[in-house]
């Protein structure tokens, strides 16, 4: 069969992806990218927010009216918003063959061939709002559900990769046990379970093997790895192992939770030279008062104190972070006391998302009393003061040599390529364009050294030094 999939969603959905193109192939299927001669359409969604459900909604009913007209037979439909909502996607939209939730990657060989049974129903009904152009009906309270998926892939699981083939994203765990209020990744992705360092490191030697340069390691908390099987430090000592893997350049740290950063994690990632020094760390508010109703540990001193304690042990780091505005009961206090956290810290890297309300969350009982309007003014006016300080600290850059991986060509001019520091993950932050140069004499995936000649907003200009 040709089987077509559509990968939605954060960086740990596109590992599922790529999973279940491993499978497929393995199992000796085609892979096309090309939907309309697809047999097989596969779309893997995202349920984080309003906005992640609308776009996954619409990639289905565009598969389906496919499969009305093209070569498609099966519309298999995976992920967040199947593990969600599967039973109401399989009634509303009946084009669909077969619905696989968060823990049932193995299943999509049964799923693809057209001889299998559709995939069995979860107990428990759990509604959906569908939008085919018409207002949205109210959601209705998320159903109930008896059991939480367990699926953990590992080393000798096949990968089709489907990023760029210079990096690769690596889960060392799946799930999540904080119960943060705004958020219904725990129930969709189950409890937090860390892979074995063995197995991490097997896969990251058989990535490098494979061309892989630059490793970013991915869960819903990065830090909490090997905590849940008793394990303290076992990150650091992570770390420290695959900074021995031949062929690797650099290792990235993403999704890190304030409270679970430790000492043994910032020692390796200051004494490791293959590990980025760059901090993602989502901190979603600086006002105590709001922290306290998201349901997230800390306050704002002891968030100062951590980006305090980290800045020392790791100088030069960079910060990323993303904040909710917009969340029930934030006053114009709270929002000022967050834009004057963002000025005091000076973050290299932003991101600001309004409030989503969420049924099935402990935020969803909430009344949510910030109107539209005002969340999107904050979000913009907190993102505008953001690249005021982004530019100050840009100019103060140009001069500097720095180290850069090359990306590929500049969709924007033939004679540019683009690329990132390593203060800089993929697709998430801004990025620097390599000008003055031959671009057919550097390759994808090639480090060198750069000077910084300029800066364009938040991205870089720069020359080979």
């Amino acid at each position: 069969m040709k089987v077509g999939l559509i990968s939605l969603g954060c960086p740990k959905n596109l590992v599922d992806s790529e999973v279940m193109l491993g499978l497929t192939e393995q199992a000796g299927h085609t892979i096309t990218p090309d939907a309309s001669e697809a047999e097989v359409l596969v779309v893997n969604t995202c349920a984080f927010i309003d906005r992640a459900k609308q776009e996954s909604v619409d990639a289905i009913l565009e598969m389906a009216a496919l499969k009305k007209t093209g070569a498609c037979q099966r519309l298999v439909v995976t992920g967040c918003l199947a593990e969600r909502y599967r039973d109401e996607l399989r009634e509303q939209i009946p084009e669909i063959d077969a619905v696989l939730g968060t823990g049932e990657v193995p299943g999509i060989l049964a799923a693809i061939a057209p001889h299998a049974p559709s995939a069995p129903l979860a107990p428990g009904t759990v509604p959906l709002t569908l939008y085919r152009g018409d207002s949205p009906r109210r959601h209705q309270p998320l159903g109930s559900r008896t059991e939480l998926p367990t699926y953990l892939y590992d080393a000798s699981t096949p990968r089709r990769l489907a990023t760029p083939r210079h990096y690769a994203y690596v889960k060392v765990a799946e799930g999540c046990d904080y119960k943060c209020a705004f958020c219904i990744i725990p129930r969709l992705r189950g409890h937090y379970r860390s892979r074995s360092a063995d197995e991490i490191v097997r896969e990251a030697q058989g990535l490098s093997g494979r061309g892989v340069k630059e490793l970013l390691l991915i869960s819903q908390d990065t830090t909490f790895y090997g905590n849940d099987l008793g394990e303290r430090g076992a990150l650091g000592r992570l770390l420290r192992r695959l900074n021995a893997v031949d062929g690797l350049e650099w290792i990235r740290l993403l999704y890190l939770y304030p409270t679970t950063i430790d000492a043994d994690m910032l020692e390796a990632m200051a004494d490791c030279e293959k590990v980025c020094k760059y901090i993602d760390l989502p901190l979603q508010h600086a006002s105590d008062a709001v922290l306290k109703r998201m349901r997230r540990p800390g306050t704002r001193r002891s968030y100062e104190q951590l980006l305090d304690r980290i800045r020392t042990r790791i100088p030069g780091v960079a910060l990323r972070t993303t904040f909710i505005v917009g969340f029930p009961g934030e006053t114009d206090s709270d929002f000022d006391a967050l834009t004057k956290f963002v000025e005091q810290v000076g973050f290299d890297h932003v991101g600001v998302f309004t409030y989503s309300h969420e049924e099935g969350t402990a935020a969803g009982e909430f009344v949510d009393d910030v109107p539209a309007g005002v969340k999107r003014k904050r979000r913009d006016r907190l993102m505008a003061r953001q690249a005021e300080i982004v530019a100050t600290a840009q100019q103060a850059r140009v001069g500097q040599r720095v180290r850069v991986v090359v990306d590929g060509p500049s969709t924007e001019h033939d004679l540019v390529l683009h690329g990132r520091l390593s203060s800089q993950a993929p697709d998430i932050d801004p990025m620097v364009y390599l000008t003055e140069c031959d671009p057919s004499a550097y390759a994808t995936g090639q480090f060198l050294d750069v000077e910084i000649v300029g800066a364009r907003g938040y991205d870089l200009l720069v020359r080979p030094a």
